[in-house]
């Protein structure tokens, strides 16, 4: 193993899906930069949002974070941004993934340092979020990140929601930050030909884990109002236990009490093969296949 480079995946979440000219400037941090490899960026115009997928050398990866965040701090004000998604911050969240030859300790070690080094440099508020939390109540990101912006000013000066780096009060632009280490996720969006949010809302209650749903499944219900439907927007922390299509099929079944149907589904970002090659066999109904059956599966043990 010693020959293989160390690599971690980082998908930094910026407030900005709208301004294609801000969203560049703040992608222009990941990109030519030697032992860094921009892999995806997506954004959405109702989500208000940017998702950005990057590899890289720890060290290296370190600086083009740093570097997206200070763009992202002086392009995004966030008591101008009006969105769809939840947010806190012009970052708003920073997650590290263990990819080659690196641990979880080591990804925590490296939210860690980037926590430091931004809360200093910029003035920013940073919560330290999944495995990287130093205490359980702040390992998931939802219960950080409750009240958004607008609460979030009031909300870091109880005793039990001061930053974990960073002065005791928000950025007045850019909110605060929650930077961690975690393991990877997909974020799967599926679409119903309505425009009653409520429909969703209620759906995606019944599938997220926290009220009784799908484990391994955190979801919330969302407007796309360019677009003229309703969203059941979704995290799978842990596809191998939670598969795609297991969600997809729920959220069909609870649709059909409103007459509504699912119209499409969208990822953001990359996506693990193997969750894909699970959900392609479960609709053609395969059997006993593997993923070592897969021609690009076999060819990934040529590559150095």
């Amino acid at each position: 193993m010693s020959d293989i480079k160390k690599l971690i995946e980082c998908v930094p979440n910026f407030s900005e899906g709208r301004n294609l000219e801000k969203i560049e400037k703040i992608v222009d941090s990941f990109r030519g930069r030697e032992g860094v490899k921009l892999l995806d960026y997506q954004r959405d115009k109702d989500h208000n949002r940017l998702v950005v997928t990057v590899i890289g050398e720890p060290e290296k990866l370190k600086i083009a974070v740093i570097n997206a965040i200070q763009a992202a701090i002086e392009l995004i004000d966030l008591r101008k941004h009006k969105g769809q998604h939840p947010r806190m911050g012009a970052v708003d969240v920073v997650p590290f993934i263990p990819l080659g030859n690196v641990s979880m300790a080591e990804a925590v070690n490296v939210s860690k340092e980037v926590a430091g080094i931004v809360s200093e440099r910029f003035g920013l508020p940073v919560f330290l979020y999944e495995e990287a939390a130093v205490r359980p109540e702040r390992k998931n990101i939802a219960e950080i990140r409750k009240g958004q912006f607008e609460g979030m000013a009031d909300k870091v000066k109880q005793p039990e929601w001061t930053p974990d780096y960073g002065p005791g009060k928000i950025h007045p632009s850019a909110g605060v930050t929650a930077i961690g280490a975690r393991m990877p996720l997909i974020a799967f969006n599926v679409n119903l030909d309505t425009d009653k949010l409520e429909i969703a809302d209620s759906i995606a209650r019944k599938v997220r884990n926290i009220s009784g749903g799908l484990r391994f499944c955190k979801g919330i219900g969302i407007e796309m109002h360019e677009r003229g439907y309703v969203q059941v927007s979704m995290n799978m922390t842990d596809f191998t236990r939670t598969a795609l299509y297991r969600v997809f099929e729920l959220i069909k079944i609870e649709a059909l009490r409103y007459g509504v149907n699912i119209i499409g589904s969208e990822i953001i970002g990359v996506v693990p093969m193997a969750a894909m090659i699970d959900t392609a066999a479960y609709y053609l109904r395969l059997e006993n296949f593997s993923i070592e059956q897969v021609l690009e599966n076999s060819l990934l043990e040529f590559i150095p």
